[in-house]
């Protein structure tokens, strides 16, 4: 059987790193995809033939593009992508809100996983493949001056809009919601909620489901 090829952004740590691993014990190959040259590395070596690591910046289109072009070229296709980058903001509501914070969560969240979309819907066409977006419960309601939780709005609608998009050539889109996540994300561990493996094995449940079975969106909340 063909190992199959999945492309994560925001590879190096957390829910990413977490990703690649679940994918590898499912026999996937991975491309590992973030701005820390290092870590990503560390974590391909981890992996040995299995991966290959990206170094680059997600907020550069070209740099994506080049990136999976060499993925596919590694592992002869790219069957998934997982839009996974994303960053948080520190300045709360929009009266104290600071406007280049702003235009970062904008840049990474929204305009980086657009970019990851178009730089590999052309390979997922040729594969029939399969989009996961990492979306937050931040983006199912509504958190008092939340700019972050804003973009994640922008991520579940643009979520369904793709979904509708790849049925046309039977390609699947699957948006990853969770709660709060003890990851990298936040300054103080909080090991009482979800942790990376299990946004993981939700992004694996969605990838490994049968062709016939679209999961649209995945909804994690930690129990307590």
């Amino acid at each position: 059987m063909t190992r199959k090829t999945l492309f994560i952004t925001g590879a190096s740590t957390g829910i990413g790193a977490a990703t690649a691993r679940a994918a590898v014990a499912s026999d996937w190959n991975v491309g590992l995809m973030a701005r820390s040259t290092d870590k990503v590395a560390a974590l391909a070596e981890e992996f040995g033939g299995a991966a290959l690591a990206l170094p680059g910046d997600v907020t550069d289109l070209a740099t994506q593009e080049q990136a999976l072009l060499a993925l596919q070229e590694a592992f002869g296709s790219v069957d998934a992508a997982f839009a996974n980058a994303g960053m948080g903001a520190n300045a709360p509501g929009t009266e104290a809100g600071d406007p280049k914070e702003w235009a970062d969560l904008v840049q990474l969240n929204i305009m980086g996983l657009l970019y990851t979309a178009k730089a590999a819907l052309p390979y997922l066409r040729q594969s029939t493949g399969h989009m996961v977006l990492t979306g937050s419960i931040a983006g199912r309601r509504h958190v008092k001056g939340s700019i972050y939780g804003a973009t994640k709005w922008f991520v579940h609608g643009f979520a369904g809009n793709l979904a509708e998009e790849m049925a046309d050539w039977s390609g699947r889109c699957t948006v990853i919601a969770p709660g709060m996540v003890d990851t990298p994300f936040f300054d103080a561990p909080k090991p009482e909620k979800l942790q990376p493996e299990d946004v993981a094995e939700a992004v694996m449940l969605a990838l490994n489901a049968h062709p016939r079975n679209a999961v649209r969106e995945v909804v994690l909340m930690p129990t307590q």
